[in-house]
């Protein structure tokens, strides 16, 4: 064994495959979810306030919190997409009731539902496409595992990285959402590899670096801000970091 820059120890067996989260990893929204949401919603008829920014803003944290994870027993895609967008239905709705319903509500979702499959509402991070790059040079299997529904591959596709995962693992498909093991036990099947043989890197502390120790995958907190902390977690601030750990279980 290796010890990382914190002292926490890092196992020596070779890692075969590269699991990334999605959304506030790989890329991000251009601009806020709520400012998104305000600015669609003045376009349906929402009356606009002075605080309806904050307002959208803390209503969505407190929704999204709450919703059940993204889990659904349809398996037939047309069912699944439509269950897929009945859970963000609920989520929207519940921002709208808290903040102001109107009129053309159901029209605004609609509408903002397909705004968010376009990639033009998103934005890679800088280090992103590098950073595949150099992994796929190294003869590394990529993946994604994230909770994020079926409109990601559109996403993937519009930001030009799609090309570079060898599989995708997705919480709609998988009948399982991460912290849950059953998620990560199912990309690495995928792979055909040990969880030791893994490694996941996301932003969320429970969901993906809890939840992919847990499932028994090395695992890597990416950080951007400096705010979180975990114990026994290793950390990272930006995607380039990753190389340097990655020299560790090479040694």
């Amino acid at each position: 064994m290796t010890e990382c820059d914190h002292g926490k120890p890092i196992m020596s067996s070779s890692i075969r495959v590269v699991f990334f989260d999605a959304a506030d990893t790989l890329f991000h929204v251009h601009g806020s979810v709520a400012e998104i949401y305000l600015h669609h919603a003045v376009a349906f008829g929402f009356p606009q306030k002075p605080d309806s920014l904050v307002a959208i803003k803390h209503a969505f944290s407190r929704a999204f919190r709450e919703a059940p994870p993204p889990v659904f027993a349809a398996a037939e895609p047309t069912r699944l997409k439509h269950s897929e967008r009945l859970w963000w239905f609920d989520i929207v709705h519940h921002v709208f009731y808290r903040v102001g319903m109107f009129e053309r509500f159901d029209e605004f979702f609609d509408h903002v539902f397909r705004v968010f499959e376009d990639h033009r509402s998103w934005r890679l991070f800088p280090e992103t496409a590098s950073t595949l790059t150099r992994l796929k040079e190294r003869d590394l299997e990529l993946g994604i595992i994230s909770n994020f529904d079926s409109r990601l591959f559109s996403v993937l596709r519009g930001l030009g990285i799609a090309e570079a995962f060898d599989t995708v693992t997705i919480s709609s498909l998988a009948q399982a959402a991460k912290p849950a093991p059953q998620i990560f036990h199912l990309a690495l099947e995928k792979h055909a590899v040990d969880p030791e043989e893994a490694l996941h890197i996301g932003d969320s502390l429970r969901e993906d670096a809890e939840g992919a120790k847990k499932a028994g995958l090395h695992t890597v907190l990416l950080d951007r801000d400096g705010k979180q902390q975990g114990v026994g977690i290793r950390t990272i601030k930006n995607l380039e970091e990753l190389f340097q750990l990655l020299e560790r279980f090479e040694e």
